[in-house]
């Protein structure tokens, strides 16, 4: 899960979210597998930058690799991304019956 059940975003949810390149990435990556150097094309940021992304993203478990000859492939994982919406649906649940409390003040 990832959100705790304290309504948290755990680490692996605010690395998808928490870094405007790597959301870009993701973007690009839901329309189409690409490789680093597509990657490096498309965003304008260079190779080490896009290769620490991924790593990031990888180890999130929001994208997979695929070698193909000499070059790998990356493409974004379905169902990590449905599993954040899961999360952050249950948050917004949560949150609209916190609206009917109020914990009161000493």
């Amino acid at each position: 899960m990832l959100i705790s059940s304290g309504g948290t975003m755990d680490g692996a949810a605010v690395k998808l979210l928490g870094d405007p390149l790597r959301a870009r990435i993701v973007r690009l990556l839901a329309s189409e597998q690409m490789c680093t150097c597509h990657l490096i094309e498309e965003t304008g940021a260079r190779q080490p930058t896009i290769s620490h992304h991924l790593k990031i993203l990888r180890e999130a478990g929001f994208v997979t690799a695929e070698p193909s000859g000499r070059f790998t492939y990356y493409r974004l994982s379905p169902q990590a991304i449905r599993e954040l919406a899961s999360s952050l649906l249950d948050l917004a649940d949560q949150a609209d019956r916190a609206q009917r409390l109020r914990r009161p003040c000493d």
